[in-house]
């Protein structure tokens, strides 16, 4: 993990490396397709006008031009130009993608659609561990047509949950809070911008309480007292929902308060008894992107909360119209880079070897190739990863070869036709039938394995 990477931001994983991140996303497909959801993959252009329509997010987004050759030089657009909505980029995250996806393909879905998208994504951020400019993502979201019941927020809170604990990761929370029940909160004691109070307590974390105290008088013309309420909300958080209590104590009258605390204290029952110990109510989560309505959720790694969330998401109420039809939906999404770069750089987990074959058959001399290579076939018809040296050096050469390669059998056939295979880490050679031989169980595939 000390490799100088040739351009900052663009990670590129060696085999190895590669191995981990397979299984990564493997582990997380098989959950996601367990409880149904379906694949899905959008184009990785969109235009600028869809791309920002919500949000503050324009100074991330790459946009995208033609090398000029006629005019004599290379296009230098690093920004998209917001002038012109037709202009293109490179999507930043998959959610707005996914909304126009569904918008246009309404016709042909079954509601409420539940997909599954991984895909790389590009953001212009400052490279550091956690943040790359071309990365991975793994989103669940679940649509519906016109209305989708609350209580997908709760299956989606578990489904992830339940994703998380089968990586080779530490343990994790999940963060949740609810929008309305801070939209509320904020507008029963006087603070109607609701939206800017939320941008400010999202900089909680990063600034501090007495900054963010500033911002909200400053900024929005909050008072002490309501700078004072606004943030002894953010500091409530509990594993169970005891924090219903704690916020009524604070004495803050209002409908859609009543309903934030309502929906989020049926995430959090839900999660202590089917996630216990994975999820805490966290009013201090508000997420910066305008679309979210509801349930809000980030996800630190315990005892690696400087990389920041691995998994945020929540719900989202009007991101995807068509004309008077309304498309809501709540989805999290799992930043697999971020994930994988701590994996790797904590060696959390490992591949048991560097390449998927299994065994190199040796080669006797160069007339033998053809009849390696039918021992090859009969292998790989049982599923075994082989490979076939290509000349015929000596012995220890070819074993040196296929040690290097982390191969750990070889295929040995002599004049006579008679078969024996070597495990070169052992040094224990046997005989063996190609129509029949095959490595244990843990020397078939490649394992990951967590560390300790």
């Amino acid at each position: 993990m000390a490799r100088t990477a040739s351009l900052s931001g663009f990670p590129e994983w060696l085999p190895q490396e590669r191995l981990v991140e397979l299984h990564v996303l493997d582990t997380l497909r098989k959950t996601f397709e367990l409880h149904g959801f379906s694949s899905i993959e959008t184009r990785a252009v969109e235009t600028v006008g869809q791309l920002l329509r919500k949000g503050e997010i324009d100074k991330e987004v790459y946009g995208l031009s033609r090398l000029q050759d006629d005019e004599g030089e290379a296009a230098k657009q690093t920004q998209p130009d917001k002038a012109d909505p037709n202009a293109l980029a490179l999507h930043f995250d998959l959610t707005v993608p996914f909304a126009r996806y569904v918008v246009e393909n309404a016709g042909y879905l079954a509601f409420p659609f539940r997909r599954y998208q991984i895909q790389k994504v590009w953001r212009g951020e400052r490279p550091q561990e956690g943040r790359a400019r071309e990365f991975t993502q793994a989103d669940i979201d679940v649509v519906g047509d016109g209305e989708l019941p609350f209580r997908y927020d709760v299956e989606i809170a578990l489904v992830i949950a339940e994703a998380l604990s089968a990586l080779p990761i530490p343990d994790f929370r999940l963060r949740i809070n609810n929008r309305k029940l801070a939209e509320g909160f904020y507008r029963g004691i006087g603070l109607t911008d609701t939206a800017g109070v939320l941008r400010s307590i999202d900089k909680l974390e990063k600034i501090g309480a007495a900054k963010v105290a500033e911002l909200l008088k400053s900024e929005l013309g909050a008072t002490d007292e309501q700078a004072g309420l606004a943030l002894e909300l953010a500091t409530i958080r509990t594993e169970d929902t005891s924090f219903v209590d704690k916020v009524r104590a604070l004495g803050v009258k209002d409908d859609l308060l009543e309903e934030g605390l309502n929906e989020l204290e049926q995430v959090i029952q839900a999660a202590v008894q089917r996630a216990p110990g994975k999820v805490v109510a966290d009013l201090s989560i508000a997420r910066g992107l305008d679309y979210y309505t509801g349930t809000v959720v980030e996800t630190v790694l315990v005892g690696h909360e400087q990389l920041g969330s691995i998994c945020s998401g929540g719900r989202y109420d009007a991101l995807a119209s068509k004309g008077n039809r309304k498309f809501p939906g709540v989805g999290l999404s799992i930043g697999v880079t971020r994930l994988v770069s701590r994996i790797l750089s904590q060696e959390l987990a490992t591949a048991s070897r560097s390449v998927p074959t299994a065994v190199l058959v040796a080669l006797n001399s160069d007339d033998s190739w053809s009849a390696a290579q039918d021992i090859a076939a009969q292998l790989r018809g049982r599923g075994i990863a082989t490979e076939v040296a290509a000349k015929a050096e000596k012995f220890g050469k070819q074993i040196k070869f296929a040690d290097r390669r982390g191969i750990p059998f070889v295929w040995f056939t002599d004049d006579d036709g008679n078969h024996q295979v070597k495990d070169i880490r052992s040094g224990e050679q046997a005989d063996a039938d190609p129509a029949s031989w095959t490595p244990a169980e843990e020397d078939l595939y490649v394992r990951v394995t967590t560390a300790g």
